[in-house]
């Protein structure tokens, strides 16, 4: 079979966070798939068909991406950050799962990319340092009861925690619910890091206290990140520096 796919990660937005592997993908593609904002971060080229779709049809443009490679096509599923977190790699393995028996002979790659949280966590200094959870709070794909577990279990176990999809202008309540949890299960020092934009031009980086911090100053383009108990801030003259030790005493 001539026809491809690989799946990759385009970064937090800044091209100089675009690996070499996934450039060299874009360069072979004869068509790139994923969701608006992303494929527009792709330049046009002769010989390059560009299929943009919206957000909520993430198994439709997997299926039309599989099709294509069935055809001959190399084909390129575009997602910012990682793929493979909260992204399209696993929207692309269920409709392989789902799909036609000869799709699972089309040769599939999964080519890495710096996740926003990862971004975020450098610019602040290393606040995912040590054990760490990740948790997506839209209650879109999953109901905000399992979320809220969750949250509460990673709070009792003292990780460090970094949220993507904070707060969304049609569910707000979200991230209310989510600081009064925080709020039952930290202490009102806990360090918190909130992240806009990061490595783009508007990028904006905050840091608080769960005492302080209130539910506006996130949105969908902000990575939260909470720190665990031992997290600690480095005040400096410059940017002060957010980290967590890697030693944990007992």
């Amino acid at each position: 079979m001539s026809g491809w796919v690989k799946i990759a990660g385009l970064g937090p937005g800044n091209e100089d966070l675009v690996t070499p592997e996934v450039s060299a993908a874009l360069v072979e593609a004869t068509d790139i798939v994923g969701y608006i904002p992303y494929v527009a971060r792709v330049a046009e080229r002769p010989g390059l068909t560009l299929h943009a779709s919206d957000n909520r049809v993430e198994i439709d443009r997997s299926q039309h991406a599989l099709q294509m490679a069935a055809e001959g096509k190399r084909v390129v599923v575009v997602s910012s950050g990682d793929p493979g977190v909260f992204a399209m790699a696993a929207a692309v393995f269920e409709a392989l799962e789902n799909g036609p028996a000869e799709w699972r002979e089309i040769p599939i790659d999964v080519l890495p990319g710096i996740t926003a949280m990862l971004a975020a966590s450098a610019r602040a200094g290393a606040p995912l340092g040590h054990d760490f959870c990740t948790i997506n709070l839209s209650d879109n794909l999953k109901p905000w009861s399992l979320i809220e577990k969750r949250l509460r279990l990673a709070a009792q176990g003292d990780f460090a925690m970094a949220f993507y999809n904070p707060r969304s202008k049609s569910r707000p309540e979200g991230f209310v619910k989510t600081l009064e949890i925080l709020r039952e299960e930290c202490e009102p020092e806990r360090l918190i890091l909130f992240a806009r934009a990061v490595s783009r031009a508007d990028e904006a980086i905050r840091i608080s206290t769960l005492a302080e911090a209130t539910p506006d100053m996130a949105d969908m383009q902000t990575v939260v990140i909470v720190g665990s108990s031992l997290t600690r801030v480095i005040e400096r003259d410059i940017n002060p520096i957010v980290y967590t030790p890697r030693f944990t005493p007992e």
